[in-house]
């Protein structure tokens, strides 16, 4: 199969690393991207690299925190249009589990902030993008989600509320453009090789005295255990799946939840 999305503009939110950064495969089928971070510095970064990595491709960036309905609207404004939208950015925060006190002590603050980031940015993105795809006949919206959507993790459940609730609103969006050519689909990756898991792996590695590849299998042994691959994907292995997603040969794949997860959900639909 052959990838070709020459012609095509793509934005790739939370770019600067991890399953975003990875996401570079666009470009490499032809699109040109607009690479997102919070940080003008990680943006420009993020930009060369692609751009050594993919010369004359049109590759640019835009710094915006989209956490926030300001950073979005300066974000739409210089970026006014696209084909392709892969809303990517988002965090988690990773907690020791210890009981429901745990969950009990989870502040106001952490999930009004999880929420703004990892389900508003891609709202208010995909409000202002999607009216231009459906005017032009042909569109692909991505949700980046996560298999905590349908199978939600006590050690972090603000994050998979989240995460739920953009399958809801990639469904409902798909819904809503059903027929014109767009398509709006949600990807779910499992534990994956990414900038915040692989430091959360670090630190317990350290804390431990164990390596990083024992403090992975540690995680996976108590977390994860369902799973049928026995590691974290690497980012590029949830990226090939989202490349294919904004593809014109996944025009009959819409209001899908695909999972990239290595087998973690236990059920077969």
């Amino acid at each position: 199969m052959k990838i070709d999305l020459t012609g095509r503009a793509a934005i790739i939110t939370g770019s600067t690393a991890g399953i975003g950064r990875a996401t570079e495969g666009l470009a490499r089928a032809g699109a040109a991207v607009i690479v997102n971070g919070r940080t003008q510095a990680r943006v420009d970064a993020a930009v060369r690299e692609m751009r050594a990595a993919f010369p004359g491709s049109d590759i640019s960036g835009i710094a915006a925190d989209l956490s926030t309905a300001e950073g979005a609207s300066a974000f739409v404004a210089a970026a006014p249009e696209a084909d392709i939208l892969v809303n990517n950015v988002g965090t988690a925060f990773l907690r020791d589990y210890q009981g429901i006190d745990d969950i009990a002590a989870i502040p106001d603050a952490d999930w009004l902030g999880l929420f703004q980031l990892n389900v508003m940015s891609g709202v208010r993105l995909s409000r202002h993008y999607l009216t231009r795809m459906v005017a032009s006949g042909w569109g692909r919206v991505v949700f980046v989600s996560s298999e905590s959507a349908v199978n939600t993790p006590k050690e972090m459940l603000d994050y998979g509320v989240t995460k739920t609730a953009q399958l809801a609103v990639s469904r409902g969006l798909a819904e809503a453009v059903a027929g014109t050519g767009v398509t709006v689909n949600a990807v779910l990756p499992g534990p994956t090789r990414s900038e915040i898991l692989g430091d959360y792996v670090a630190k317990q590695a350290k804390a431990n005295g164990i390596t990083p590849g024992q403090a992975e299998q540690e995680f996976l042994r108590t977390l994860r255990p369902t799973t049928l691959i026995g590691r974290f994907a690497a980012t590029d292995e949830v990226a090939n799946m989202i490349v294919y997603a904004c593809s014109d040969q996944a025009s009959a794949t819409t209001g899908a939840a695909l999972r990239v997860d290595g087998g973690v959900v236990r059920f077969v639909a």
